[in-house]
């Protein structure tokens, strides 16, 4: 478990990094990036290294292993109480593509931020759910950013107008940004223009409407050109469980 604690402090010192530069760039007082470990095909002991490390926002893909994890971890945090009181609790968060089927499964496990509304259908029906229980739902706009077919989310084209959308109809979810993949390709450029264009979007959708606060981009393999176009939330995995 050790190899996890030097895995985090690596990532980091990358993170770090690529954000002074990103804020030097910029002429920017400061640049946060926040982390979110990855943890689908993890295990728990995996995962708690991290946690004792200083990781505290996780990421899952699926309801049904988000619920597992919330669980098992709750139970193994009881186990740390008396040697890590001032822990703060785990940030968890849903990064997989959500069916409507789930959405009452995965309320119930009151997600930090959800990062997958990928169709108006779904934030309607989530704000539908949500207004039954009573509760505000953080969540990001997923943009289709390389316009690929295999992937979920808004077209560039169409980003603005629904979020716009989802702001004046659904009153019980809090949104406030957007998330994209990067192009699925080793073309570098391409991964950099994808993330450009989201982030051109963010910052269009910055200038019209308040509480846009998060760009939720890039994984283990393109995060640095994440940071380069102005990221400040990197969803990582397999470079950190190594």
């Amino acid at each position: 478990m050790h190899n996890l604690a030097h895995n985090l402090a690596h990532i980091t010192q990358q993170i770090q990094t690529a954000a002074a530069q990103y804020q030097k760039q910029h002429n920017l007082s400061k640049h946060t990036i926040k982390l979110i470990a990855v943890s689908k095909y993890q295990n728990l002991d995996s995962m708690r290294a991290l946690y004792l490390a200083g990781q505290y926002a996780f990421g899952e893909n699926r309801v049904q292993d988000l619920r597992d994890k919330q669980r098992g971890f709750c139970s193994a945090l009881s186990d740390l109480a008396p040697t890590a009181p001032a822990n703060p609790p785990i940030e968890w968060h849903f990064i997989g593509t959500l069916q409507r089927n789930k959405i009452n499964s995965l309320l119930a496990l009151s997600p930090t931020l959800i990062h997958s509304i990928h169709s108006l259908e779904l934030a309607l029906s989530l704000d539908e759910k949500c207004r039954a229980k009573d509760r505000i739902q953080p969540v990001l706009l997923q943009v289709n950013a390389a316009n690929e077919p295999s992937k979920h989310g808004f077209s560039l084209e169409s980003t603005c107008d629904a979020f716009a959308h989802i702001r004046a109809h659904c009153p019980h979810l809090r949104l406030q940004g957007l998330m994209c993949i990067g192009a699925h390709t080793h073309d570098t450029q391409a991964i950099e223009e994808s993330f450009a264009r989201t982030k051109a979007l963010y910052d269009t959708l910055q200038a019209h409407f308040a509480g846009v606060e998060t760009l939720s981009m890039g994984m283990s393999g393109d995060f640095a050109y994440a940071i380069k176009q102005g990221a400040n939330m990197v969803r990582i995995g397999s470079a950190l469980f190594v």
